[in-house]
């Protein structure tokens, strides 16, 4: 079944594959910043224990079933 937290770790890989991608084409400011942006949301994600992408997808999709149970 799809939940916010299994897209989320979708989008990440597909995000750190475009970020490989334009390094090796050799957009490496491009690639930079976009490294940069997923280590700030990381950070954020291991300090306050929210993460934006987690907290919007689960509006759009909903929480996994895992999460609902407790378990």
């Amino acid at each position: 079944m799809i939940c916010a937290q299994r897209v989320q770790r979708v989008l990440m890989a597909i995000m750190l594959g475009v970020v490989m991608g334009l390094a090796g084409s050799g957009f490496m400011a491009a690639a930079f910043l976009l490294q940069l942006f997923i280590m700030i949301m990381l950070l954020i994600w291991a300090a306050t224990n929210f993460c934006p992408s987690i907290w919007a997808l689960e509006k759009l999709i909903g929480k996994c079933d895992f999460e609902k149970s407790g378990k």
